[in-house]
């Protein structure tokens, strides 16, 4: 039991240190070739792997310069071949297109085909129809939640400057239910809800009226235009609807819902546009002007036909450029149901409901 912890000798009397040349020493990561040279392999030091926090972030610089004049490099090479290709008459190779998200997103059999004609059969029937064909003006009543807040009447104020039409009404203690049926005596043909939470706009209820449907969505992000730098005022025509990427089935409803709100005969000398943009199941409102400026180039030196005597005259050159300027509110929506008729917790019954185990994957979009 006592020469347990001791070493064993070899036969010739060496120490155990013998040979240690022979084996490849773990500290310099080195492989010997044929030739006995040995190759250092460098490890490549993370940024993420320094624990000191100025020399990491020098690190991190000096990564993110050197990416970047990889990537100047590669566009200037690309460049010079397309140039040359174009110099011999031939086609330029064609651009890789980056995998993005989108692109990428699961293959989705309610995707609205352009010469789907059972959807077009569907849109003639449905509750939008005579909105849409400009049959029927629309018009909007703009409520508030029981308990309203300080945020919620300045939002509103701002939607009725958006949407052409739209009258707010104090919802006081009615139920929304009596709402429904006053909406319906007064000819309305949308009811919006503004819902509030801590004091902060949280939720739009968007129902058409008679027959429904009824949306709900979540708001957040939401900037007033008094907060958007050098933002517009804007005019009381009719705006210009822009709907991008509602694709599905359900995107489809949804933007036909969004497209009843507005008047389908907009005045384009108001230059004003409402826009509804659809990524990744978020809705993003935007509300703009289009400006038209005229502006001088640089001076441009014109030399008159007269000989040595004459002088050299500047002519500025004009140019008419075209600007957005943001009118404002700015906000978010994402949806959570779509429910058939009009607003009913009770006996409703739902065309959609997000649920979080339908979140399954990030390239799953239902919009």
């Amino acid at each position: 039991m006592k020469g347990m912890g001791k070493r064993r000798r070899g036969g010739d009397g060496g120490s155990d240190d013998d040979g240690a040349d022979e084996r490849p020493s773990k500290r310099g990561g080195g492989i010997r070739e044929d030739g006995g040279d040995l190759v250092k392999q460098k490890k490549t030091i993370l940024p993420s792997m320094i624990k000191n926090k100025e020399k990491r972030a020098e690190v991190h610089a000096k990564f993110k310069r050197e990416k970047k004049l990889e990537k100047k490099k590669k566009a200037k090479a690309r460049e010079a071949v397309e140039k040359r290709a174009l110099e011999l008459g031939e086609e330029p190779p064609a651009r890789s297109v980056p995998r993005t998200i989108e692109n990428t997103r699961e293959h989705d059999e309610t995707v609205c085909l352009p010469d789907d004609e059972e959807l077009f059969v569907g849109n003639d029937a449905d509750e939008f129809s005579a909105i849409l064909k400009d049959n029927r003006p629309p018009k909007i009543l703009i409520t508030t939640c029981r308990f309203n807040s300080t945020r919620g009447p300045a939002f509103i104020a701002e939607l009725l400057t958006v949407i052409p039409n739209a009258y707010y009404y104090k919802r006081g203690t009615y139920v929304l239910k009596k709402i429904v049926e006053y909406a319906k005596k007064k000819d309305f043909t949308s009811i919006i809800v503004v819902h509030t939470n801590r004091r902060e706009p949280d939720a739009l209820i968007v129902m058409g009226v008679p027959d429904g449907p009824t949306a709900h969505f979540k708001l957040s992000k939401l900037v007033l235009r008094k907060d958007i730098k050098n933002h517009g005022n804007p005019t009381s025509h009719k705006p210009e609807l822009v709907l991008n990427n509602f694709t599905t089935r359900l995107g489809h409803r949804v933007g036909r819902l969004i497209q009843s709100l507005f008047p389908q005969d907009p005045n384009f000398r108001g230059r004003r546009v409402v826009t509804f943009h659809n990524q990744r199941d978020f809705i993003f409102f935007r509300h703009h002007r289009y400006i038209f400026e005229t502006k001088e180039n640089k001076l441009v030196e014109s030399r008159s036909k007269k000989g040595k005597d004459s002088k050299e005259e500047k002519v500025p050159k004009e140019k008419t450029i075209a600007r957005l300027q943001e009118c404002g509110p700015r906000f978010t929506l994402k949806l959570i149901s779509l429910q058939h008729g009009t607003f009913d917790t009770k006996g409703g019954e739902f065309e959609w409901v997000h649920k979080p185990e339908m979140d399954t994957s990030r390239r799953r979009f239902f919009l």
